[in-house]
């Protein structure tokens, strides 16, 4: 991938600090986990937008979600490509560790999730999600199903994606947690059903014939939110100006990565890197294009595809968005109380913090807080009645205890 040669961010008549909107802190260490949607966080870094705002990224690629999740409360990262519902359950104090203030800096992307089913259940005829269900209430089967981290956002579309097809995900399936770059072994070993990953790992498992995608993420919920910028709260406290120009430099990475099919495949060749995702260009390349193929014989342009700018609307961290994965772990019993759901979102989602960066450079941002979406079940969700919404579902686990292993 070139070097990225743009002109210098214009000023801005708000002076953060004595008059000066330098970074207190300018080498920062930023976690991420190899996957496609880190897109923007490793453009930011290596491709000189980082630097325009007078930082210096140091990429950080971990192994697992909970060791990244230890690593930012630790003050190890300085922040993190995240998943939304992990900074949520750390902040809340159900994510393996007490309670500790956590902070969303920006969203990072949309889509480009998806559950892939077994080469075995393929051959059984398993292909749609009616057959599906049928198996998993057969009196003596018990399906294995893996995702990434127990309050995750790939733990909450497979649950809400099995709950929609009358699978209840807590009892009538297992859940293991799986790092995302294993899911292709541990299909082919035969000791999990399906899974749900980002990509390009789903696309992975078909190239290698190790099965087929049977939903994606953005069928569940078209333009969902996905990873986050996340960080603790007193990073942002404490380096409000690193902040600001963190979220400045990912900002213009993403916009640059959406300026063209060009920009696009460059960013492809960039990720299949040993230092990132080190795996083949074409298996990432495809999905991040939109061209996606199941396994089955299908293929199609996806227009909900990973989207990691859209004009700014997949970078604004809506409050309604955090809200919505308290509303599933009120659901799965992973919370017992409600929480106050507004307040909570208020807490964590940096909205100033993102608009003064965004407004700095031009980039659309609406005023409104929350955005109104229809789902997989045709249930409306817009953050207006989030102690209804949980209770809304026929399918859920609110009086039990938690069953989620956490503590990884």
């Amino acid at each position: 991938m070139k070097t990225v040669v743009n002109t210098p961010p214009r000023a801005t008549p708000l002076a953060w600090v004595n008059g000066s909107d330098a970074p207190e802190k300018p080498s920062l260490d930023i976690g991420f986990m190899a996957l496609t949607d880190c897109a923007s966080v490793v453009v930011a870094a290596t491709q000189g937008f980082a630097q325009q705002h007078g930082l210096t990224l140091n990429l950080k690629r971990q192994a697992s979600w909970a060791g990244l999740r230890d690593k930012l409360v630790s003050g190890e990262l300085d922040a993190a490509h995240c998943l939304y519902g992990l900074i949520y359950a750390v902040h809340l104090g159900i994510g393996g560790v007490p309670a500790s203030s956590m902070a969303v800096l920006m969203g990072l992307n949309q889509n480009a999730q998806a559950i892939n089913l077994s080469p075995a259940l393929q051959r059984k005829g398993v292909t749609s999600p009616e057959a599906l269900a049928a198996l998993a209430h057969q009196k003596g089967s018990r399906l294995t199903f893996a995702q990434t981290f127990p309050t995750g956002t790939h733990a909450m579309w497979l649950y809400y994606w099995l709950a929609s097809q009358g699978i209840h995900p807590l009892h009538d399936v297992d859940s293991v947690v799986v790092p995302p770059a294993q899911m292709v072994a541990h299909i082919q070993a035969g000791r999990i059903d399906g899974f749900c990953v980002g990509e390009p790992w789903s696309a992975d498992a078909v190239a290698q014939g190790q099965g087929f995608t049977l939903a994606t993420s953005q069928s569940i919920w078209p333009d969902h939110p996905e990873k986050v910028l996340g960080c603790a709260r007193a990073f942002a406290e404490q380096y409000p100006n690193s902040a600001r120009a963190l979220i400045k430099a990912i900002l213009a990475a993403s916009r640059f990565i959406e300026q063209s099919q060009e920009n696009r495949r460059s960013t492809a060749q960039l990720l299949s890197g040993k230092a990132y995702l080190d795996t083949p260009l074409a298996t990432i390349e495809a999905r991040l294009l939109g061209d996606y193929q199941d396994g089955l014989g299908n293929r199609w342009q996806d227009g909900h595809a990973l989207r990691v700018f859209d004009q700014g609307r997949a970078n604004l961290p809506y409050l309604s968005d955090g809200m919505w994965f308290m509303t599933q772990f009120r659901r799965w019993g992973l919370l017992r109380e409600d929480p106050d759901y507004l307040e909570v979102a208020r807490q964590v989602q940096q909205l100033a913090l993102y608009r003064e960066a965004a407004t700095a450079l031009g980039v659309p941002c609406t005023d409104l807080p929350m955005r109104s979406s229809l789902l997989i079940d045709g249930i409306r969700w817009d953050g207006s009645d989030p102690h209804g919404y949980a209770r809304s579902f026929r399918l859920h686990a609110m009086a039990e205890a938690p069953s989620a292993r956490i503590g990884l």
